[in-house]
């Protein structure tokens, strides 16, 4: 089992930035890929950002891309999604995820992990 705690949600105004972090525990961290999913009201889940085990892959949802930056600490076992220019409309809980791979992997589909956490509300206002 894998344990995953979100932090860092909350509101803030369009244009400014919150840093979102996901604390693992129960194995390995550091054979996980991990990633960042969001879920509006209304509507579906989507993949926000993933990352590789070793971090050195990641892959970004469109409509992020040169916003939002995904990393990990896997010394910490911790990954982090920081968020700058919000925007409205990445108003939604978010939800850290955790899935096995025994290679450097990185996946964007949610039904490819295993493990995830409460979520954290994300509010950015105009």
């Amino acid at each position: 089992q894998v344990q995953l705690v979100e932090s860092g949600g909350g509101l803030v105004q369009a244009g400014g930035s919150l840093r979102l972090s996901c604390a693992a525990s129960g194995r390995t961290f550091s054979n996980y890929y991990m990633g960042w999913f969001r879920q509006a009201l209304g509507k579906e889940r989507e993949s926000v950002a993933a990352i590789s085990q070793s971090g050195k892959n990641t892959n970004y949802a469109d409509s992020v891309k040169g916003r939002f930056t995904i990393s990990r600490d896997n010394a910490k076992n911790t990954v982090y999604l920081q968020m700058n220019s919000l925007k409205p409309e990445d108003t939604a809980v978010y939800y850290c995820a955790a899935g096995y791979f025994k290679r450097d992997a990185i996946r964007t589909s949610g039904s490819s992990y295993d493990y995830w956490g409460q979520g954290t509300q994300v509010t950015v206002s105009s």
